[in-house]
């Protein structure tokens, strides 16, 4: 990116997007290091998705973001794609580099990164995802190149869960099997919701996808969902005694992976987690 007097933008790709705190805490980090980047949500429904896409093209964009739903369908309309983002099968960070399009994918490496802050071994961990999704799948992959073992993925839609565990023992060997959302083991050691039921304004804000009683005492529970911060499932994770991981880390460290890769700067993450908390009720 060449500086000087010029502005540029960088932009959140999704539909809808009136949840997203990514561009208050992407913003904050633009400004923190003086570089003159305006960072917008392009609420963008899928009849929209190609000419957005093409507009990000543009000499003043450095790149975007990508949410649901577009973080597969956005793959075709892009000139790269990195192996790690092609294995998992989702793109939720693009550069722009002069009109060239390459998708890479920060959410494996931002979901990872909170379960090693919170000192948890997860090589031969006991894994279950509930969700088929493209968070899903960068959770599980990222699981599996942990060594994760075994995955489970436990899915509304049967043939995606299918689907995305023969996708991961395919590529990296680890044994991921689809199961019924009613048949969580009781060994699970790592628990994930991958979904958006819990989220904060969505429709389903109050429930939760697996009864009270089905969660493991002994797991650790991670809800990818960051809005609220003790969502309904954390909260039945702690009456359970079961540990609770909340999302909120996630979000900031994938956008953090994406700020670093837009502009080669180290990005200021102490400041992009508290200026999300401050605006995230808890």
């Amino acid at each position: 990116m060449t500086q000087g007097n010029k502005a540029f933008v960088a932009g959140l790709i999704g539909f809808p997007l009136g949840h997203s705190i990514s561009p208050i805490f992407q913003q904050a980090a633009f400004d923190h290091l003086g570089l003159p980047i305006r960072y917008e949500a392009w609420p963008t429904p899928p009849s929209d998705l190609a000419a957005i896409v093409r507009r990000a093209r543009q000499p003043d964009c450095v790149g975007f973001n990508v949410t649901v739903p577009h973080k597969q369908t956005v793959m075709a309309l892009l000139d790269t794609v990195d192996e790690r983002a092609r294995q998992i099968g989702a793109v939720n960070t693009v550069i722009n580099s002069s009109g060239v399009l390459r998708g890479h994918n920060t959410d494996a490496d931002g979901f990872i990164r909170p379960l090693r802050e919170r000192g948890v071994e997860v090589a031969g961990c006991r894994a279950t995802l509930i969700g088929s999704g493209g968070v899903a799948r960068a959770a599980a992959f990222a699981l599996a190149w942990a060594r994760a073992d075994p995955i489970a993925i436990a899915a509304r839609n049967a043939a995606a869960a299918t689907s995305l565990a023969r996708d991961v023992t395919a590529a990296t060997g680890v044994l991921c099997h689809a199961i019924p959302i009613g048949a969580i083991s009781r060994d699970t050691g790592l628990l994930v919701n991958c979904t958006s039921v819990g989220m904060r304004g969505g429709p389903s804000e109050n429930a939760t996808l697996i009864p009270d009683d089905a969660i493991p005492e002994q797991a650790l529970v991670y809800d990818l969902v960051y809005n609220p911060r003790l969502t309904p499932l954390l909260r039945a994770a702690t009456h359970r005694g079961a540990s609770a991981l909340g999302g909120l880390p996630m979000l900031v460290y994938q956008g953090a992976a994406a700020f670093t890769l837009w502009t080669g700067r180290a990005a200021p993450i102490e400041l992009m987690m508290s200026r999300a908390e401050a605006v995230l009720p808890a």
